[in-house]
């Protein structure tokens, strides 16, 4: 493989029929981004703004082959994770992370969609919590999936500061960031970063709106500015940045009221 080649970014996530969401929204963030975006599609989805209808799972040797496609031919500066839906996929994940030692994952633990629909079978908690954590080089939770994973309500500032330390010092993650969308009414959104050195906050004036796609935004976003060589703190930074700017252009393109972010417009701030 040519140190020339452009560099790749790979999602493994679940896929959205309304494109607001998972691999759809991965793949226009890349662009956005100017990484090239590869896929492996880890679940399919039957959607659109108003929720979910269906779910399948292909089988994890399909997954697999997608995985090792991409691998055998790409660059890949960075792999995003996404809605993993099953211990059995999960485990099939982390076996070809480890194989191939990428130098960047981004973990963002989907588990519950914006409708409410859930996304995670309940076996599969432990499994994220053991075999993927440790991979990761950061981990994107929401107030609910930190609370999932931690096992303890987060309801303010100071709990959210403790979950902090108990991803990095007790789960064993290296970094988290602990976006602050679920976390009380507040004039202003703040998402909390840790990496058992670096503490950091990057905050942004709360928007009165119901978005679609965010957190699979957010992680790929961090996913690409890691492949760019970015510093991970500044990679938080920026993506944070950059999911403003992408909220403040989103529009409805469906029937719900939910907003889906405008990818492009928001490129200037990639």
């Amino acid at each position: 493989m040519s140190a020339s080649q452009p560099i790749s970014v790979l999602t493994i996530a679940g896929s959205d029929s309304g494109g607001g969401a998972g691999i759809q929204a991965d793949l226009k963030t890349f662009a956005a981004h100017r990484v090239h975006g590869l896929s492996a599609i880890a679940a399919l989805t039957a959607q659109h703004t108003r929720g979910v209808t269906a779910v399948e799972v292909p089988p994890t040797a399909f997954l697999r082959a997608q995985i090792e496609a991409c691998f055998e031919d790409f660059r890949i500066g960075a792999v995003k994770l996404g809605m993993l839906a099953n211990a059995e996929v999960i485990h099939a994940v982390a076996d070809a992370l480890q194989a191939h030692r990428p130098p960047h994952v981004v973990l963002d633990p989907v588990m519950v969609a914006t409708s409410g629909a859930k996304l995670l079978a309940d076996d599969a908690l432990g499994a994220l919590r053991d075999r993927l954590l440790p991979l990761a080089s950061v981990v994107t939770p929401n107030i609910p999936e930190a609370e999932l994973l931690l096992g303890h309500p987060v309801v303010d500032a100071a709990t959210a500061e403790s979950a902090l330390a108990e991803f990095v010092e007790d789960l064993g993650a290296r970094a988290v960031l602990l976006k602050g969308g679920h976390l009380g009414r507040d004039e202003w959104v703040i998402d909390r970063y840790w990496d058992g050195d670096c503490v950091a906050q990057y905050g942004h004036p709360r928007l009165d709106l119901e978005a679609h796609g965010t957190g699979c935004t957010l992680a790929s976003a961090i996913a690409a500015r890691l492949a760019l060589g970015h510093p991970l703190p500044e990679a938080c930074e920026r993506a944070a940045h950059y999911v403003n700017q992408a909220l403040l252009g989103g529009y409805r393109p469906g029937r719900g009221e939910v907003l889906v972010l405008d990818h492009f417009g928001a490129a200037g701030a990639a």
